[in-house]
């Protein structure tokens, strides 16, 4: 049985979907490991180091794709990359299939790949462990926190000196999921004076836990399915919008991390709201390759916008590339456990029970056909 690793390819990105760590996890239940040479590069991981764990590193991604069995990608594969995995492989990453610069799910359909997006993982007690939204967002609210610090021409923590004070910087985080919590969290370690607000008012506990104060509207219903923010009445968004400008003019730092699963992310920030900031003031947009948060934010850029710096960084958990990949490849390792079983020989083989709730909320293809009920009708409407 052979597990493939290819290097990433796309744009902006460092990571990679294996370290020599899970090598070696995998290479202990039996699998031939097979892993492209430069693969581990960016994320800091030599080849002599998947060499020393006991992989194989080869030059050619293409017999890479052509031999493996499974394929583990940190995003979804290209289009050439696509076309030579072999037919029937397995494929897992982080696939993006809302994304109209990934692979939809009939492409992997047809061509016999068995697709599994590890982004559709549930939020679940058994799953914790695989959720690698969750391990990746932690490490983007910390760098946001730090990038913004790096562009703020102020102190974050009250200083006092000889000369005087030095009042602490003003930070509000906007959307108080895994990276808003890790970014008041951060904030708040420097020194800074930390607010935030979510459209769910059971996160209201968690922020004020990390000595943060909360800012809603009344409750408007703002959870949905597993946990994340689902969409809300048009009154709603309009006594936020104006709770939100209210407060916003006193900030000094704004990261904004709101994100609607399977949709465009919401405007929160705009271009008023901006106006009202003090010169020196920095926005960072978490939510800027899924359309943005902020009015003005621009991918993979930095924008001044009435003297407010803002930061549209793509792939901001791919700013720490060593220890992302690590965490995303424990995530992996955990995930592949539900696809292996044991031979008689002690080497590993695909037994996976494809009724298992994880396992069928991930995968997108199989057998030549798209098997997830989100895009089974839009599959089934282009035949």
């Amino acid at each position: 049985m052979k597990l493939g690793i290819v290097a990433e390819r796309r744009r902006d990105e460092t990571r990679v979907a294996l370290s020599p760590e899970s090598a070696g996890k995998f290479r202990a239940l039996g699998l031939e490991v097979l892993v492209e040479a430069g693969a581990g590069k960016r994320a800091l991981f030599a080849d002599a180091d998947y060499e020393a764990a006991g992989a194989k590193v080869a030059p050619d991604a293409q017999h890479i794709l052509a031999e493996a069995d499974v394929v583990l990608k940190v995003r979804a594969p290209l289009e050439e990359e696509l076309r030579a995995m072999k037919q029937g492989a397995v494929l897992v990453g982080m696939l993006e299939p809302h994304s109209a610069e990934s692979p939809a799910p009939r492409d992997y359909a047809q061509t016999g790949v068995t697709a599994c997006a590890l982004e559709f993982v549930p939020r679940i007690t058994r799953a914790q462990s695989m959720d690698v939204l969750s391990s990746q967002a932690n490490l983007a609210g910390y760098k946001a926190v730090l990038e913004a610090g790096a562009c703020y021409p102020r102190m974050f923590p009250m200083m006092m000196t000889a000369a005087g004070a030095i009042a602490p910087a003003r930070v509000f985080v906007m959307g108080t999921g895994v990276a808003g919590l890790q970014a008041i969290a951060t904030a708040r370690r420097l020194g800074a004076i930390v607010s935030a607000t979510d459209v769910r008012a059971a996160t209201k506990e968690q922020v004020e836990s990390l000595g943060a104060s909360f800012l809603m509207v009344e409750a408007d219903g703002g959870e949905g399915e597993g946990g994340y923010a689902k969409e809300t009445s048009a009154a709603y968004k309009q006594a936020q919008a104006k709770l939100v400008g209210e407060h916003i003019a006193k900030q000094n730092i704004v990261i904004t991390a709101a994100l609607v699963p399977g949709r465009a992310a919401p405007k929160l920030v705009s271009r008023a709201m901006l106006e009202s900031m003090a010169a020196g003031s920095v926005v960072v947009d978490l939510a800027v390759e899924q359309g943005g948060n902020c009015e003005g934010s621009k991918a993979g850029e930095a924008v001044v916008e009435e003297g407010v710096t803002i930061l549209g960084w793509r792939n901001m958990a791919g700013r720490l590339p060593a220890d992302a990949s690590a965490l995303y490849a424990r995530n992996l390792f955990a995930f592949a456990g539900l696809l292996f079983g044991k031979e008689g020989n002690g080497g590993a083989s695909l037994a996976p029970d494809w009724e298992d709730e994880i396992l069928q909320a991930t995968l997108l293809a199989r057998d030549g056909a798209v098997v997830h009920p989100a895009f089974r009708g839009e599959a089934q409407g282009e035949a």
